[in-house]
């Protein structure tokens, strides 16, 4: 069974993933049109279930929508205790290593993984853990906020296989690691 760890994000000009008050209000700043979710179904056909850092859980749930994801949410946390009882059967804790906790997560079957979340994201770049990133630019300039990109112990070099050009203004691009 094929392993692989993909990132679905969109950043700032300046690499910022949430805004200096950790607000994301301007993701809505380009009008995305209804009905166009710029390859985000696509993305998510080709996933088992998401890995989460607990203050992406915990944005998510302040949404006011319904729960948005219809494959199993797995919540990274050393400090969470449980799961709201809202989402039981939704969401599940884990916790450890990263070795450790794919290690738990493959056994049940889920293979293609979803990475989301600043902090997580890292942390499994630091591991050199992500396969695919698909990266989606907006033309602002946020000038402080959590970044996408920290420092990582080691080069990670990535090829761009695709690039696309949304509404005039949002540039994602799709990258693969080049392992050697």
């Amino acid at each position: 069974m094929t392993k692989k760890n993909s990132v679905y994000i969109a950043t700032s000009l300046d690499g910022r993933i949430a805004d200096k008050n950790d607000g994301i209000a301007w993701l809505d700043a380009i009008p995305i049109p209804e009905g166009e979710d710029m390859g985000y179904y696509a993305f998510t056909t080709d996933i088992d279930a998401l890995v989460m850092g607990r203050n992406t859980f915990q944005t998510v749930l302040g949404f006011d929508v319904e729960w948005p994801y219809k494959k199993p949410v797995f919540v990274l946390s050393h400090s969470m205790k449980e799961i709201p009882k809202s989402h039981e059967g939704k969401a599940f804790l884990v916790s450890g290593t990263l070795t450790e906790v794919l290690k738990h997560i493959h056994a049940q079957g889920h293979t293609r993984l979803y990475i989301d979340g600043g902090a997580t994201i890292q942390s499994f770049l630091k591991e050199d853990l992500i396969d695919k990133m698909i990266i989606t630019t907006f033309p602002i300039v946020l000038g402080g906020g959590p970044a996408l990109f920290a420092d990582f112990p080691n080069e990670l070099e990535f090829e761009l296989v695709k690039s696309k050009v949304y509404f005039g203004q949002l540039v994602q691009n799709h990258l693969i690691r080049k392992r050697k």
